[in-house]
């Protein structure tokens, strides 16, 4: 091994935080060649060896620099538990003290596990208890992916990690560099080989990110629709005033050009009263015309604040009629892990709101 430079910064550089390209430039760096990216990526995700003295196809004096300079950290667990339908959350502890959320959903079939981007989230859509606590900042490399590592471990061989979705904390492309990094390894064939269609990220429609996701790293992608029209869902979801209704389409539309037969998954949330009108359903279909998509309708999960309620199972199953006798083909989301706050929209625990932004929503349309 030829000599290396001192990290100029003391504190030890968490490997975790480097997809194989940036391994690979963090390898050629220090005077090594390349492949000594794919090598590490085995030794950790495959192999599951944080021990560098263990790694034997490594030179000694090269693992003797790693484990002076580097590390293998990931998220700590501080509270494990288990729902009554067998998922399981992990509140995960940062290094900074901070607490991100994971969840494993078991199907028959595969398991999912919903991974988390951010502490917080900065988009404070209004039926989401996760965006009532605001936002911290964003995970790195090594906190999205160690979400992955840790559940896997804890797993065992119980079950197994078959998909994984960007839907947990936060809004994955807003923290973009890290979170394809961490998707990049999710994918890699040398760290956990998942499929493409089996990594799906989701995303309330920041637009530009969109496109560049769509040049850089071909996942299957999720929009958080919830709304037919700009002025509703510049309500439920205020991004929707930077980047309206026709400017999402069209960058879902080039997304969906990526491949034969590919579709974009819609989400929207069912809230009685709000948009889950037969006219809602119809503007959908219309709005969806251009764009090849399937639907997942979401009953909506309450919590502590919440203005809403959820669609009866009658009107849900309305909607879903009217899209499927439209062509479009929709689903609904089986509610899973409500009961210790690990449903869709409920990554938080118990939340403060720090918006009255639900007061205009009330006002408009009459919600009691």
């Amino acid at each position: 091994m030829n000599s290396v430079p001192e990290p100029a910064n003391p504190k030890k550089i968490n490997l975790l935080d480097f997809d194989r390209k940036g391994l690979a430039a963090f390898f050629v760096d220090l005077g090594e060649k390349p492949f000594r990216a794919t090598q590490l990526l085995k030794w950790i995700y495959q192999e599951n060896v944080q021990d560098f003295d263990l790694m034997s196809n490594l030179s000694k004096s090269l693992r003797r620099y790693l484990t002076e300079h580097c590390c293998i950290e990931t998220p700590e667990i501080a509270v494990e538990q288990l729902a009554s339908d067998g998922v399981r959350k992990w509140a995960l502890q940062t290094q900074c003290g901070n607490r991100i959320e994971t969840v494993f959903i078991p199907e028959e079939g595969r398991g999912t596990l919903c991974v988390s981007s951010q502490v917080g989230c900065a988009l404070a859509c209004t039926f989401c208890s996760t965006a009532q606590q605001g936002f911290n900042r964003n995970l790195a490399t090594s906190e999205i992916i160690g979400q992955l590592y840790v559940a896997q471990n804890q797993l065992g061989d119980s079950a197994k990690i078959t998909n994984v979705v960007m839907m947990g904390m936060g809004e994955p492309l807003l923290n973009f560099d890290n979170v394809v990094a961490a998707m990049n390894l999710m994918m890699d064939d040398f760290a956990y080989g998942l499929s493409k269609r089996r990594v799906t990220i989701s995303t309330s429609g920041v637009v530009p990110a969109m496109y560049r996701l769509t040049d850089v790293c071909d996942v299957s992608l999720a929009v958080s629709l919830h709304a037919v029209t700009d002025e509703l869902r510049d309500v439920l979801v205020p991004i929707n005033k930077k980047y309206p209704l026709h400017e999402l389409m069209e960058a879902c539309r080039e997304n969906a050009k990526l491949a034969p037969r590919r579709t974009v998954t819609f989400e929207y949330v069912m809230l009685e009263g709000i948009n889950d009108s037969l006219d809602d359903a119809h503007g959908l279909v219309e709005l969806l015309a251009t764009v090849p998509a399937k639907i997942n309708l979401i009953p909506f999960n309450p919590f502590p604040s919440s203005v809403y309620r959820c669609s009866s199972n009658n009107r849900i199953h309305q909607f879903k009629t009217l899209l499927n006798e439209a062509g479009i083909v929709t689903t609904i989301r089986k509610t899973r892990g409500e009961d210790i706050d690990a449903a869709c929209g409920q990554l938080v625990g118990q939340v403060k709101d720090k918006s009255r932004r639900h007061l205009k929503l009330m006002e408009t349309h009459h919600v009691a």
